[in-house]
């Protein structure tokens, strides 16, 4: 059975750096995100690896590992999220301590998609894929990344719906923001490799490919035992998105995967969009759906809200979904805490 955190007011927010932290320089950015937060009502514990960053991590493994063990290990804190992602996350995994931690909300995208994947197959908590907190710091948010709230705040037993944004943002412009921070500019169409309304039921894992893909083949990666131990046996709704490899790049990962079983009892795969997935020669990103399609007789879908072109759904792994997209704008996620 999956175990739903929940959020009680005044919320306690625990805020530690897994992975990156912040050049002296980007102060400013985790600082406005904390003070959106404050003035929101949220109780803000910030921890020392936020505010540094050295040879591509905040801290050392085991000094990362220990504040995140810390945080989840106390009952005051609710919900723990990391100012943004990064690229070295998988080091602490050896060093988290997943048999002591208490039951709470962790949010977040990127390389936190690592920790997020692990820590729900090896305990059965639900976490949450969705904004990162310094993606906060506008005067307000978007309606598809204000969302992350009212997932947060919904209880065991309870559902939510999520529709497709109206716009997405196709590059970043870090030189200047708007109000909410994105530069929404871009039609959003969620599309089906068939062309034909799709509708799928499952549980949802997913994250970022680039990282999560190392997870194949360790304890933290083991998809079968958690389908046996937590979800009984129930199909998989896997949500994936690229950061930063090209074509061939993701397909070996994809096939990395469906080697390891992680595809086995699955019911339907979800694409982010990307601004990666560069063609290799004749062999392009629809080549790679397509194939995965016929290969494993699944519906797939694409260029969903999930990634690193924001706005983005909140996603809670091991949560049931309904998924439906179709080609009219009539796409939605059902997700139901049960």
């Amino acid at each position: 059975m999956i175990i739903y955190p929940s959020l009680h007011k005044p919320v306690k927010v625990g805020v530690t750096a897994p992975s990156a932290g912040l050049h002296f320089d980007e102060h400013s950015l985790l600082e406005r995100a904390i003070y959106r937060l404050k003035s929101n009502g949220y109780l803000v514990e910030v921890g020392n690896t936020c505010w540094t960053q050295y040879k591509a991590k905040s801290a050392p493994a085991k000094i990362r590992a220990s504040e995140l063990n810390a945080m989840l290990a106390d009952e005051t804190i609710q919900l723990i999220f990391p100012p943004w992602g990064g690229e070295l996350l998988i080091e602490i995994l050896e060093y988290v301590d997943f048999e002591k931690l208490k039951p709470k909300w962790m949010i977040g995208y990127s390389d936190t998609s690592v920790l997020l994947l692990a820590l729900t197959l090896k305990t059965g908590i639900a976490t949450a894929h969705g904004t990162n907190l310094v993606d906060l710091r506008g005067e307000f948010s978007d309606p598809t990344t204000a969302v992350w709230e009212k997932v947060l705040h919904t209880k065991a037993g309870e559902e939510i719906v999520q529709y497709p944004s109206e716009k997405y943002q196709a590059e970043w412009q870090h030189q200047y923001e708007t109000d909410c921070v994105f530069h929404l500019t871009e039609q959003t169409k969620w599309k089906t490799i068939s062309n034909t309304p799709m509708y799928i039921r499952g549980r949802l894992l997913g994250g970022c490919v680039d990282v999560i893909r190392h997870l194949v083949g360790t304890p933290y990666g083991d998809v079968r035992q958690f389908q046996k131990q937590y979800i009984q046996s129930e199909p998989i709704i896997w949500y994936f998105e690229n950061c930063q490899m090209n074509v061939t790049d993701l397909q070996r990962s994809l096939v990395q995967m469906k080697l390891a079983g992680w595809f086995d009892h699955c019911s339907g795969i979800l694409f982010g969009r990307s601004a990666a997935n560069e063609p290799v020669g004749d062999y392009h990103i629809l080549d790679v759906y397509m194939e995965l399609a016929e290969e494993l007789n699944l519906p797939i879908a694409y260029d969903i809200d999930c990634g690193h072109m924001p706005p983005q759904l909140t996603f809670v792994n091991g949560a049931y979904a309904e998924v439906r997209v179709s080609n009219n704008n009539g796409s939605m996620v059902l997700q139901k805490f049960i």
